[in-house]
């Protein structure tokens, strides 16, 4: 999440109440997970386990838990007792719950020519370009994009909080949910089917690429990146952090692990289960996921195992 203009460090380190350590000169731009942090951005840490990705990666600023670190130079440390509530009060206050005024928000941005049919839900910030069709009981949640000439079909929910959670063992609640203070952004020419779900980002975007087509009942996990010129067919579930990259084909009812890339022009047969990253080009087919000629091979041997064991057995 960008904040709305960069904030200093120091005020920072005063909203929460830390110990600020090393750079107290710095201009904080938003807050990412550790996912998806850009350079000018805070991350928070709460476990020893991440400790060191976070402080090398792109944030420069780490709110953490341990003063003890080695800052590295040019960043600066956030010391607070409890990161993750660090986390929570910042998206609630650049970001906090707002009601709904309307079933179309008078914060949206409509484009000319764009249809919202009756039933649909329009939320707060929302854009929608041009010439869209937005059907029956569709629902556009809060700060999401939509480009021009997008077809969503009935039922469809977009922008949905991410299944994202903290979890600790040592306290009454082991699950807390982070609050999403992503977007959803949907590209020009996209089309997506009914009755599907698409999880805005945790703190960043989950993009669907100009030109892309998903069928029903569909479902987008978290910060997933969809390329250009997808085609998605139904009950195809993808989990957070996925990037597929351009041109990819995914048959029904496939399903994709998180934190993994699918390359471009790669086609997934149905059912392919995916477990870790493709190269592109190439067909898939099973769980786990592999090329499909050598799938298809292997099942030929199967079926002829009795077969063999039987010439075995006569020897």
């Amino acid at each position: 999440m960008r904040f709305p203009s960069p904030v200093p460090v120091q005020w920072l380190a005063g909203f929460l109440e830390a110990k600020l350590i090393g750079n107290e000169q710095g201009l904080v731009t938003g807050i990412n997970e550790i996912h998806k942090v850009e350079k000018g951005d805070c991350v928070f840490v709460d476990h020893p386990k991440y400790y060191e990705a976070c402080l090398q990666s792109a944030a420069d600023f780490i709110i953490i838990n341990n003063a003890d670190q080695a800052v590295p130079g040019g960043k600066a440390l956030l010391v607070v007792e409890q990161p993750f509530e660090a986390y929570l009060k910042i998206v609630r206050h650049f970001r906090p719950f707002q009601k709904a005024d309307s079933m179309v928000s008078s914060s949206a941005v409509i484009g000319e020519g764009t249809y919202i049919a009756p039933g649909a839900f329009v939320g707060n910030h929302v854009q929608i370009g041009k010439n869209c069709i937005i059907q029956p009981n569709v629902t556009i949640l809060d700060h999401c994009l939509i480009g021009d000439n997008v077809y969503i079909q009935p039922g469809t929910v977009i922008g949905s909080d991410a299944f994202y959670y903290n979890g600790k063992k040592n306290r009454e609640l082991w699950y807390r949910r982070m609050e999403s203070c992503g977007r959803v952004i949907i590209e020009d020419d996209a089309e997506i089917g009914a009755n599907c779900s698409i999880d805005r980002g945790v703190t960043h975007d989950t993009i669907i690429g100009r030109g892309t087509k998903m069928d029903n009942h569909i479902h987008v996990g978290h910060d997933t990146t969809i390329g250009k010129n997808c085609l998605l067919a139904a009950d195809t579930a993808i989990a957070g952090c996925v990037t597929i990259e351009d041109g990819v084909t995914i048959w029904g009812q496939v399903v994709i692990n998180k934190t993994l890339t699918i390359g471009a022009n790669a086609v997934l047969l149905a059912r392919t289960g995916v477990g870790g990253d493709l190269k592109g080009n190439t067909t898939y087919w099973g769980a786990p996921a592999q090329e499909a000629g050598i799938a298809r091979r292997e099942l030929v041997w199967i079926k002829r195992i009795p077969e063999l064991w039987e010439k075995v057995m006569r020897k």
